[in-house]
């Protein structure tokens, strides 16, 4: 009898040691995958607040709530996928990853010769009501299939040496994460200016001129985040087509990154000048994407009339 317990013990002690190193595993690979796709983080969380700008601030965090849910199921759909793709199609992991690099690319050097040329998107306006509502939220979670679909593969790329079983449960933490993390923050965005002026109205003159404060400077720190935003997406969309042309057989741009990198002290500075490249590559190669868009549409223009 007790040497049957013992043996039970002895089973159950290993099952909890190999399902902690399970978990440690899982955790080191959710940390490796998420770190790789925080720059599109960054974009999502700088792009979601103006989904709810000018609407009835009873309403902002439903909304955000409704968009937060349908980002979970945009993730959910886009890690099935990206499980096939890996296990069937290993091969094209890397053009995809460079196509949503080319999107980055776009996007970022899109908003900065809008903001140039002082053509940049205006904000619609918005109305109230259900199906104002309905047109936001579905309209806020095309646009994040599209930036999950990047932080997905993003990860994916960096955990590709796990069984499938690893990859599934890591994509799966890294999915939940994020979107807590990015709805968790933007929620908190769109309703620090309410608090401030909450903190306007009291009768505390330090507490009033706290709230003035915030009130005043969330218009800055949203600016900065979508600053921060913008280099990033340029940064790590340059970084995927440095990298994948690399693996795809040209690998002139990434020795050139190289050769400059390793003409620096090895650490912040090398980091630094590579960013910096990627940074440029990415805003050079957007910049041509932009140019070709305009050239169409000038040409479809023309053919209209």
């Amino acid at each position: 009898m007790a040497t049957g317990l013992a043996a039970l013990l002895d089973d159950i002690a290993a099952l909890v040691k190999l399902t902690a190193s399970s978990l440690d595993d899982v955790a080191a690979g959710v940390a490796k995958a998420g770190s790789k796709a925080i720059a599109v983080v960054v974009d999502d969380t700088a792009v979601t607040p103006q989904y709810v700008e000018g609407i009835d601030p009873k309403r902002e965090i439903p909304i955000i709530g409704r968009i937060a849910k349908g980002s979970l199921v945009n993730k959910g759909i886009i890690l099935v996928g990206a499980l096939l793709l890996s296990a069937f199609a290993p091969w094209a992991l890397t053009p995809l990853l460079m196509a949503g690099g080319s999107y980055l690319c776009f996007e970022g050097a899109h908003k900065i010769w809008g903001k140039l040329t002082g053509h940049g998107e205006a904000q619609a306006a918005v109305t109230e009501g259900g199906q104002a509502e309905d047109a936001i939220v579905k309209n806020a979670v095309r646009t994040d299939f599209i930036l999950s679909t990047e932080i997905m593969v993003i990860a994916l790329a960096e955990v590709t040496e796990q069984n499938i079983a690893y990859r599934a449960a890591i994509l799966a933490v890294v999915a939940v994460l994020i979107t807590a993390l990015v709805y968790g923050i933007v929620a908190c965005l769109v309703k620090i200016d309410d608090l401030g002026l909450h903190m306007a109205s009291k009768e505390s003159s330090a507490t009033r001129k706290m709230g003035r404060g915030l009130v005043k400077a969330m218009p800055k720190a949203l600016s900065a985040i979508t600053v921060v935003g913008v280099a990033a997406m340029l940064w790590v969309g340059g970084h995927l087509l440095v990298s994948g042309s690399d693996k795809l057989g040209w690998s002139a741009p990434h020795d050139v990154v190289h050769s400059l990198s390793s003409a620096v002290p090895r650490g912040f500075l090398s980091w630094i000048v590579e960013t910096s490249c990627s940074l440029a590559v990415g805003f050079v190669f957007g910049s041509l994407i932009v140019a070709f868009q305009a050239a169409v549409g000038r040409v479809r223009g023309g053919s209209d009339h």
